[in-house]
């Protein structure tokens, strides 16, 4: 079964390196896997959020969603399956982005786009909450086209994110029920 997976992992990353890179399509694609890199863009758009006492609210979530994520998958998953990066492994598949210094699965990078962008989607407007999915989904396969995840790396980011998010729509309604008082002073500052 783990054979299987590696082949079909290992022949889609190695279709899109002969298929799908190109000189003026991977400069574009750095930038959007750099936005991703430690949830830069993320961070920021969530701490945008906080500041509007209007988006407040989605805002908590968000930072809840990728606390949960980056625990889950940083913290827990990636260094109990301490998967090598197919670089490593994968014959004649070239890094475009340089060594990465932890395992790779699940992505970071994905778990990180989708806890807060799944958070956006339902807790915003979708002017906000669908390009907000654009923006994970780019970020998501853009770490396929740079060479530095499997694909079942990304599937898992996704579930993980999308798992994160759900758990945050769910825990922090419950925790303002729990401390109204403190709800209300946060929201309202």
């Amino acid at each position: 079964m783990a054979t299987a997976i590696f082949q079909w992992d290992s022949g889609i990353l190695l279709w899109i390196q002969d298929n799908l890179r190109a000189g003026f399509l991977t400069p574009v694609v750095k930038v959007i896997t750099h936005m991703g890199d430690k949830g830069i863009f993320w961070i920021l758009l969530t701490l945008a959020l906080l500041i509007v006492r209007k988006t407040r609210r989605v805002g908590v979530q968000c930072g809840v969603a990728m606390v949960i994520g980056l625990i889950v998958t940083n913290l827990i998953i990636k260094n109990w399956v301490a998967r090598v990066r197919p670089y490593e492994l994968i014959p004649g598949l070239e890094c475009l982005v340089g060594i990465q210094k932890d395992f790779s699965f699940p992505s970071g990078h994905t778990t990180n786009s989708f806890a807060c962008a799944w958070v956006l989607f339902w807790r915003a407007p979708r002017k906000w909450g669908v390009p907000a999915l654009v923006m994970a989904v780019l970020i998501s396969l853009s770490r396929l086209y740079v060479g530095v995840h499997y694909p079942t790396d990304v599937i898992g980011g996704l579930v993980i994110g999308i798992c994160s998010a759900c758990l945050a729509l769910w825990l922090v309604p419950k925790a303002e029920k729990k401390m109204p008082e403190l709800a209300e002073k946060v929201y309202r500052i």
